[in-house]
């Protein structure tokens, strides 16, 4: 069995900015405070991210905010989901890789994303590729602010779903140094997509054990991916 772990923007999509505008709209209903930052995840996790914006503002103790902060984040994504389609694309290949991995019974995939669970999942779900994955068993920006936590946390809520993977067996998918360094953390398996801020080159040097220009070949990437 394999564990595929995928990233989701700029590996799977392209948002058009919306879930940046649900993310501003959350911050100032919250706070009271205009937004004035400049939301640059690239990788990152939003629990990791979101203090350093608080704090941006003159909110230097963000912890009793996260939780109204989050659900209200969750909300403003909610309504503005259905843009994701018009404003925002699916990377190429992306939708039918998905589809003929999903049609492998020796194959779990699932999300392990910066973006918090309600966001994450409404991001893929929008352009209807949920169905191809195991959300309930993926690692999210709300689990922890070290993006290789998320990788062990999905890999430990796909064990007690599916059963054991071995190390080689799991493998984590994504776009930027940050998913490369998560994977490699996690003793798991790294695949660059060179779709993101990372240049192939970047990628490899991060440790990045293959790399991809991007998903377009579907064959040559199922071939990656599923063995």
């Amino acid at each position: 069995m394999r564990l595929i772990q995928w990233d989701v923007d700029r590996t799977l999509l392209v948002g058009g900015g919306v879930g940046v505008e649900a993310y501003a709209a959350a911050f100032t209903a919250v706070t009271g405070i205009p937004w004035r930052g400049a939301l640059v995840a690239a990788g990152r996790t939003d629990l990791s991210i979101t203090p350093e914006l608080f704090a941006q503002h003159g909110i230097d103790d963000a912890g009793p905010h996260l939780a109204p902060f989050f659900a209200r984040y969750a909300e403003e994504f909610a309504g503005r989901a259905a843009r994701m389609t018009t404003e925002g694309r699916l990377l190429p290949g992306a939708a039918q890789v998905l589809a003929a991995l999903a049609g492998r019974p020796d194959v779990v995939q699932t999300l392990v994303t910066g973006n918090i669970a309600p966001v994450g999942i409404g991001k893929v779900a929008a352009f209807g590729l949920d169905p191809h994955l195991d959300t309930a068993v993926g690692g999210y920006g709300d689990d922890h602010p070290v993006r290789a936590e998320l990788v062990r946390r999905s890999r430990d809520r796909a064990e007690a779903a599916h059963g054991r993977f071995a190390d080689a067996d799991v493998l984590v998918v994504g776009d930027t140094v940050h998913d490369v360094g998560a994977a490699l953390a996690a003793g798991v398996v790294a695949v660059g997509v060179a779709t993101g801020p990372a240049s192939a080159a970047e990628l490899t040097d991060a440790g990045a054990h293959h790399v991809l220009d991007d998903l377009s070949d579907v064959a040559h990437v199922v071939a990656v991916l599923a063995g």
